[in-house]
């Protein structure tokens, strides 16, 4: 069988047990939250507009939310809280699941191909390459954490040092 078929379908079922498990968790914190102090906030009109409006219109919130990075959690999360219906969440999860893992398992496979390659035939600049990657990385996480600091000082309003 093809390799991208088979990571195709690994992936497959580890997306489908991800956002699955995610969807549950968030059902049962709302189960949680309804029975708690957050009672009457969960039963505003406000709030119970939002959730009949996620139930009916949100499937294809949640079927396109797999081809975005960073959100699959949080859209699967929210259709689990505002109890979407299983109808209209599960066909959402087989097609926008189906769609990431088409995506990455064709996106994945030519990437480790294209590395393989070439440290294979390059090792000294694969393994150059590699740490020019870390050396961005860490260079770019060193600049944010050191911005934030210096944005969180002024707010503070305590003096920043220049550092040119």
């Amino acid at each position: 069988m093809d390799k991208v078929v088979l990571t195709a379908a690994g992936l497959y079922v580890i997306v489908l047990l991800r956002a699955g498990g995610t969807f549950a968790v968030g059902r049962l914190a709302a189960a949680g939250a309804r029975r708690s102090r957050f009672a009457e906030r969960i039963s505003a009109a406000k709030f119970q507009r939002a959730e009949r409006a996620i139930q009916r219109w949100g499937a294809p919130v949640v079927a396109v939310s797999f081809l975005t990075v960073g959100f699959q959690t949080a859209a699967n999360f929210l259709a689990g809280t505002m109890r979407m219906p299983l109808s209209r969440y599960l066909p959402a999860l087989f097609v926008g699941g189906a769609c990431w893992a088409l995506i990455y398992a064709t996106a994945g496979i030519g990437v480790l191909e294209v590395l393989g390659r070439l440290f294979a035939e390059h090792t000294a600049l694969g393994v150059g390459a590699a740490v020019a990657l870390v050396l961005a990385v860490g260079g770019a996480v060193v600049y944010r954490r050191r911005r934030d600091a210096r944005a969180e000082e002024q707010a503070e309003g305590r003096p920043v040092p220049d550092e040119s």
